[in-house]
């Protein structure tokens, strides 16, 4: 059996990772996480990356943006409080779901766009949502005491701004500033446009 040619040589072919195409020891290439470029392959994967990252915020509809971020804040705040109503719990980890359903539905309604615009309309309508699903569940634990009373109160669910501020101060603590700032968080993030090399 012929050992001169040793088991290395084969191992040091290497093939471009997009076009497979056998790379010479001078031939210029790029090292990569995803694996090795020849030159032409790399440079046009990085011109399609760059062209993806300035199509991302270009043309932005964002009247459909605050459509889709007002669907998502409705949808997680009725979540939020539909959790309440259920297990009679007012379980503020709950309300993360407002930042993810508003951001994703800013995202979904506009393409898939990113823009630091979108990511505005998305904190400012998660916030809303979020004191709005907060008005929401305390309003319902008021009325829950005020049965168990024996006294009849209704709070309307679009009470005068005075009105909606006394409920939603009711029980409001440091803990639900803390669900507030991740769920504008999650909002922030989701519609963040994509940087090259990060």
């Amino acid at each position: 059996m012929d050992n001169d040619q040793p088991p290395e040589a084969a191992a040091e072919t290497v093939r471009c990772a997009e076009c497979g195409t056998s790379l010479s020891e001078s031939q210029d290439r790029e090292i990569t996480e995803g694996g090795v470029f020849c030159r032409p392959c790399f440079n046009n994967l990085t011109a399609q990356l760059q062209q993806f990252v300035e199509d991302q915020s270009r043309d932005v509809n964002y009247p459909m943006g605050i459509v889709g971020g007002v669907l998502g804040g409705v949808a997680g705040s009725l979540v939020w409080w539909g959790f309440t109503v259920v297990t009679q719990i007012a379980f503020g980890l709950v309300a993360v779901v407002i930042g993810f359903a508003v951001g994703k539905g800013v995202t979904l309604l506009t393409g898939g766009k990113r823009s630091v615009g979108l990511q505005a309309i998305s904190v400012v309508i998660a916030t809303v949502s979020f004191f709005y699903a907060s008005f929401l569940v305390n309003r319902t634990f008021i009325h829950r005491a005020f049965a168990e009373q024996g006294e009849s109160l209704v709070i309307p669910l679009l009470p005068s701004p005075m009105m909606f501020v006394d409920v939603v101060r009711a029980g409001f603590g440091v803990m639900d500033l803390v669900f507030l700032a991740i769920v504008a968080w999650q909002a922030w993030v989701m519609p963040k446009p994509v940087r090259i090399g990060g």
